[in-house]
């Protein structure tokens, strides 16, 4: 995997992105007999699918994502097998902590939400809690505890499934920017590159924070937006929990270099853009959801690369820009969340912040992904708006990518992630 790698003339499919999704659809894809590309304007995993918690999680996510999930999780062991590195990945459980009876009820809701999947989800008294922590308090009200949920390493996991495609026979190209595509009878055949043109059949948008401006350059505006999120690395640290450990405040998954990666859920900031406005009445209710946890900035970032540009096949992109978003964390908050991981588990010691890093977060309005045909170019498929949760869904959105792209009737139900959903989608012109 290098710049050098020679960009082919033709393949069957090409695809967009180099993040967990799009190396997982790459891997899929070659599977099924297609030739593939996978293009990646930057470095494989350089943004969000290395900065992301590094949770495989079924617990407390959307029902309507919940099928989607069993599936992922099936793939994550069968890639991380396969792979042959070491990628931290294990089986270590998630368990969502309760401060009060309140949060307890929130988290009976969820498991009553979930109960025809049959997961191994349980919730858990205080007593219990308190045992699973190898405490001998009280803190908790209670917890969720999913036993088989996995974590893995985000910086080790995804260049590693990039390298199992290499293998495979995909074309993977890192610094090499897709500038447009193009049609003909009204249909795709070929991306344009910043190295030159190659001929397909079908190709996947697997973007992260960066689908929306591509779509918008052909006249597609899907309601997607980027947040700023922030987390921390500690350095060794005694272990009070294996997997990932929620709660209100500070949420932490055990690393394997014996350290924790600690954020908290839902904190971000939200940089406003000229799409914050087109797609503002949509994104009203997440708002509300969040506005207790949400910053909302006006800076220079409006005239910023995920702004409103417009550009053609034979011009600079803003991919080629920036090629990969490396945005500062937010060191107030981490403080905070720091003081907080170490109130909650005094078992943790003194712990400091080795390394803080941020990231954008590609959210839809209603935090489920997009997974669909992008309309009015036949051919080119959108997957993306993984909204904070992409690398446990992954290797799942990537197969049911791989699977619509190359004319496949999905393991699972597609209809949940249809851009159709939305009422204020553009559409690009035939």
């Amino acid at each position: 995997m290098s710049t050098l790698t020679p960009l082919p003339a033709k393949v069957d499919i090409v695809v967009i992105g180099g993040g967990v999704l799009g190396t997982s659809a790459a891997i899929f894809l070659n599977r099924l007999g297609h030739s593939v590309a996978l293009i990646e304007k930057g470095r494989i995993a350089g943004e969000q699918s290395s900065r992301n918690w590094g949770w495989i999680r079924k617990q407390g996510r959307d029902p309507i994502e919940l099928p989607l999930m069993i599936e992922s999780a099936r793939l994550w062991q069968r890639l991380a097998e396969e792979s042959g590195e070491d990628i931290g990945f294990g089986v270590n459980g998630t368990t969502y902590l309760a401060l009060d009876e309140a949060e307890l009820a929130e988290r009976q809701a969820w498991l009553d939400s979930a109960e025809g999947y049959q997961l191994d989800t349980k919730l858990l008294s205080a007593a219990e809690t308190a045992a699973l922590l190898g405490r001998d308090d009280r803190r908790f009200a209670g917890a969720l505890h999913t036993p088989s949920d996995m974590t893995a390493e985000p910086r080790l996991a995804v260049p590693a499934f990039a390298r199992l495609a290499a293998s495979e026979g995909v074309a993977v190209i890192e610094g090499c920017a897709v500038r447009t595509v193009e049609r003909t009878g009204g249909r795709l055949k070929s991306v344009v590159t910043e190295r030159g043109e190659i001929e397909c059949d079908a190709a996947i948008l697997a973007g992260g924070a960066w689908s929306r401006t591509f779509l918008e350059n052909h006249g597609i505006y899907i309601p997607q937006l980027a947040v700023r999120a922030s987390a921390f690395r500690t350095g060794p640290t005694p272990e009070i929990h294996p997997g990932g450990l929620g709660a209100t405040g500070a949420s932490l998954r055990r690393r394997p270099d014996g350290g924790y990666t600690v954020a908290r859920s839902n904190a971000a900031t939200f940089e406003l853009i000229p799409a914050a406005f087109r797609h503002f009445v949509p994104f009203l209710p997440v708002i509300r959801k969040r506005w207790k946890m949400l910053k909302i900035r006006g800076n220079s970032e409006f005239f910023g690369p995920l702004g409103h540009h417009r550009w053609t096949g034979d011009q600079k992109s803003p991919f080629e820009e920036i090629r990969v978003l490396d945005p500062a964390p937010d060191m107030d908050l981490l403080e905070t969340v720091r003081a907080t991981a170490m109130e909650f588990h005094p078992g943790l010691g003194p712990i400091e912040i080795v390394e803080a890093w941020g990231g954008m977060i590609d959210v839809t309005p209603d935090e489920v992904p997009i997974i669909d045909e992008a309309p009015g170019i036949p051919g080119l498929f959108i997957a993306t708006g993984l909204s904070g949760h992409g690398f446990g869904l992954g290797p799942g959105a990537g197969m049911l990518a791989a699977e619509m792209a190359s004319g496949r009737t999905p393991g699972v139900d597609p209809s949940a992630f249809r851009l159709s959903r939305f009422s204020n989608v553009g559409r690009a012109a035939a």
